[in-house]
């Protein structure tokens, strides 16, 4: 019997409000320069579902409704060992 690939994967994918890609750009020169050229990559700009976004960042969705997020700080974990 031969091993043949599936061509029919069950579940479709599908974006949510909470389903973020987060880039953490801690500058403020590199951040106020980066979201202008989202919107000139024709992303556009949404309120946040989560409102923690919001505060130091702001939220894109492209045109099929995944979403991404410039937030101006650096990430990391400061309670981790």
């Amino acid at each position: 019997m031969k091993n043949r690939a599936c061509r029919i994967h069950p579940i479709q994918p599908w974006p949510t409000q909470e389903d973020l890609l987060v880039f953490y750009l801690p500058k403020a020169e590199e951040w106020e320069q980066r979201c202008p050229r989202m919107l000139a990559a024709g992303f556009r700009e949404v309120q946040s579902f989560n409102p923690y976004w919001a505060q130091r960042g702001r939220t894109f969705e492209d045109r099929d409704g995944y979403r991404l997020v410039i937030q101006r700080a650096v990430w990391g974990n400061k309670s981790a060992a």
